[in-house]
């Protein structure tokens, strides 16, 4: 076109950007951008638009941020690019506070701007901001009743915050549904565990005369991948068959997947091997199904089949496998791995950049984690909670407390996980009253709201340096219902400091949650057995013989010369690496 001397204009520009992010040529976009200011386009709010799309699509968050604090004349779709762009990068906070800038300024939201803030507020999955913000869209729908788009994404916020009572009524004040209204209310009900009204309902819609779509499909079966709901997920399959729907590479992906998470490996494998053609993607799959079943010969042979099908792996694939290092503590591994990644100048985005550093750091090569972390140009909160979940690990509480200051002075705000890792540093160092700190900051200093993880590092904290009637109080003055992790650590505290009443409580509360988990009775024995009551050992003993509980054995594991090898009683299994 330009060889040609036609004229190229704001029209022209954004066209061209929207192929960039299409196919992900950051480096391309910025030739663009810089044409762009060459020839005073730039100045153009339509040509600014879709600039900071192009760089929030290609993952530059920093560059679209710059471009739009730096834009004189922002108009609603320059909010609503930005909120987008926070939302699918994975920033929820900084789409947030751009949201609430918005409000600030007193900028109407668009019909697509409301669609993307109660997309974020889904992915949030926090009911009291999606009441909010429905509130917000109603208010600014120009007519009382909502389009059937904006309905169904509060729909669907609604079923990823559980609450499926506000999803059916604005389900069933819809006077026109679409398939995908349809989807998403059937998809809530399978996210939600209540799968025989998704399939009630799923029946209903074909009584309707509405016929599933491949995505309707698609997402039913990524939901049963989800939750587990296997049984739903081969009947998909079966439907999928009896009704001659196209099997694409998408539907096979989603079908392997499912199965994998659903723990079928048999069924991912075969479904896989009847596939003529094949995509990084499917291979991807496959080999998180043996990663999730803990198969890591099985997905190093895919591996290594994978190469010699002239299949190259991408940065997911590379993931996938080092997770798998990370679980099985295999270093040398790992460290293949991470050799083969330069080898092949595969791009080291920040999450695998992040899968790295957890692997060297869970592995055991902290000092190796923080070489890595150094260089990281950027580092996002997971990269940050990664290096302080390795220090604690292996007992280095000061040093994960050090990294968060640091963290916070760099300007990363800590989530809840990265509170896991500090709770679960301290209770490995001893640090009793640091750990009690990092509890008052989240909760008071931060204003986040414990979960039931929280409340275990801390019980665990608590047990660990024997104080056990404190961690029994923290128990008690819970608002939530204590679970099994919660138990499981006092049980263990009471053991280790050879408390057999307070061992009494913990396990006592454990058999009512969950009565066919026998192996804290094994636990219970042993803490009568170290208190010399012989008598309560015997009682506990003959109570697991009357209902024939077998104990799972214990396993460790090293990794020597690539090999990874599995001790048990009485024998020995090898995983092949």
């Amino acid at each position: 076109m330009r060889k040609n001397g036609s004229e190229v204009d704001n029209f022209t520009i954004p066209t061209i950007l929207k192929a960039c992010a299409q196919v992900l040529m950051t480096h391309l976009g910025k030739e663009i951008h810089g044409f762009a200011i060459k020839n005073g386009l730039d100045g153009d709010a339509y040509v600014s638009n879709a600039l900071i799309q192009m760089y929030s699509e290609c993952g530059s968050l920093v560059s679209a941020r710059y471009l739009f604090d730096e834009m004189p004349n922002r108009d609603v779709v320059s909010w609503s690019t930005m909120i987008r762009g926070y939302h699918r990068g994975g920033l929820p906070e900084e789409a947030l506070e751009v949201m609430r800038e918005m409000r600030f300024m007193d900028i109407r939201p668009s019909e697509v701007a409301m669609i993307s803030m109660v997309s974020l507020f889904a992915d949030v999955a926090d009911v009291d901001l999606g009441k909010a913000i429905h509130a917000c869209v109603v208010r600014n729908c120009k007519d009382e009743k909502l389009g059937v788009a904006i309905a169904t994404a509060l729909i669907d916020m609604y079923s990823k915050c559980g609450n499926l009572a506000y999803a059916k009524q604005l389900f069933n004040r819809l006077n026109q549904n679409s398939v995908v209204s349809w989807t998403v209310m059937i998809s809530g009900y399978i996210r939600c565990n209540e799968i025989n009204e998704g399939v009630r309902l799923f029946a209903e819609m074909i009584e309707e005369n509405v016929f599933p779509s491949e995505i309707t499909i698609l997402s039913l079966i990524i939901e049963c991948g989800f939750v587990g709901g296997l049984q739903l997920g081969k009947w998909l399959h079966a439907y999928i068959l009896r009704n001659g729907f196209e099997f694409s590479l998408a539907m096979a992906n989603a079908l392997v997947d499912m199965y994998g998470k659903c723990r079928e490996i048999r069924s991912a494998r075969t479904l896989f091997d009847g596939m003529k053609s094949k995509d990084v993607m499917i291979w991807n799959a496959v080999i998180s199904a043996y990663a999730q079943a803990h198969c890591i010969d099985k997905a190093f042979e895919l591996f290594i089949h994978m190469k010699v099908s002239k299949v190259r792996p991408n940065e997911v694939t590379m993931v996938g496998l080092l997770s798998l290092c990370t679980e099985a503590g295999a270093l040398e591994m790992g460290k293949w791995l991470h050799t083969y990644i330069e080898k092949q100048g595969l791009e080291v985005d920040v999450i695998l950049k992040t899968a790295l550093v957890d692997m060297y750091a869970k592995c055991g090569d902290v000092n190796g984690a923080y070489r890595l972390f150094s260089e990281a140009i950027y580092r996002d909160i997971c990269m940050w909670n990664a290096m302080m979940a390795g220090y604690g690990m292996h007992g280095c509480g000061e040093e994960a407390l050090i990294f968060f200051v640091d963290m916070e002075r760099s300007g990363v705000k800590p989530n809840g996980i990265t509170f896991i890792g500090l709770l679960n540093a301290c209770s490995h160092a001893g640090l009793v009253t640091e750990g009690k700190s990092v509890f008052d900051k989240m909760v008071h200093g931060l204003g986040l709201v414990p979960k039931i993880e929280h409340y275990g590092c801390m019980v665990d904290l608590l047990g660990r340096a024997g104080l056990l009637d404190e961690a029994h109080e923290m128990i008690k003055s819970m608002p939530l219902r204590p679970n099994m992790i919660v138990w499981g650590a006092l049980l263990a505290a009471s053991k280790l400091h050879k408390n057999p009443s307070m061992g009494e409580i913990a396990a006592t509360q454990i058999l009512e949650i969950e009565p066919q988990n026998y192996g804290y009775n094994v636990l219970m024995s042993n803490i009568y057995a170290v208190a010399n009551r012989w008598n309560d050992v015997a009682g506990v003993r003959r109570v697991m013989k009357e209902i024939r509980v077998k104990k799972e054995p214990g396993f460790s594991s090293v990794e020597v010369n690539g090999l990874v090898h599995k001790f048990i009683r009485g024998g020995m299994v090898n995983w092949k690496s």
